[in-house]
């Protein structure tokens, strides 16, 4: 009899009932740490609900600080999942880009940290983009993916804030991402859209983590 195929879902729910910690904070890429476990990161404009999912997929009210003002993210922060010496994932919240009242020098900052982490990070199995499903992509959304693109780095895009999007328009959102999937090489086919407030796609978001390292671990 043939083995049953994996339930991504339970594992992703098994994964993420772990506790979960912040273990390091790279403000340079001279402080970047040694990878100890693979990798997920979590990318996106300054004001598009990073800290709010990373909470919500984790389940911990306080991992990520979720501020009113945007830009307070200002350096690479990492946290295990699992035992903090033997973690069986790391979670990197990078820096929001976008952030109109930054200098350019601290966005220059910022994007040279970004380059210097994405740059041959063996341990980094994915990227999510994190884009505001309120709206279509921005012009730095697309700056960004390009970026990716030629890093050659894999990112799947993870649309936020589904509880403020009007049921009728949420396809459109989603026939629109698709398309704009459609024009990267580096982009995973298959969008989540999510909420943080809701809880809706956080499932799906688990899953996806949870199927990528049993694939790693393969």
């Amino acid at each position: 009899m043939a083995n049953a195929p994996p339930n991504y879902f339970e594992l992703g729910r098994k994964l993420f009932a772990r506790e979960c910690a912040f273990v390091w904070a790279a403000a340079d890429a001279a402080r970047l740490p040694n990878p100890i476990a693979p990798e997920i990161a979590f990318a996106g404009r300054s004001n598009v609900g990073k800290s709010s999912l990373l909470n919500a997929l984790t389940a911990h009210k306080s991992l990520a600080f979720v501020s009113r003002t945007p830009g307070r993210t200002r350096a690479l922060n990492f946290f295990a999942l699992g035992s903090a010496e033997r973690p069986e994932l790391c979670l990197v919240d990078m820096p929001g880009y976008g952030y109109a009242a930054a200098s350019k020098a601290l966005a220059d900052s910022w994007a040279r940290l970004a380059c210097n982490f994405l740059r041959c990070r063996a341990a980094l199995m994915r990227v999510m983009l994190l884009i505001d499903g309120r709206h279509e992509a921005k012009p730095s959304d697309a700056e960004t993916m390009t970026l990716l693109d030629r890093a050659g780095v894999s990112y799947q895009i993870v649309l936020t804030k589904k509880d403020e999007v009007k049921t009728k328009d949420r396809e459109a959102r989603l026939a629109a991402t698709y398309a704009l999937i459609a024009k990267h090489p580096a982009a995973f086919p298959e969008p989540i859209f999510t909420s943080s407030q809701s809880g809706e796609g956080i499932g799906d978001l688990r899953a996806a983590i949870a199927k990528l390292l049993s694939e790693r671990g393969q």
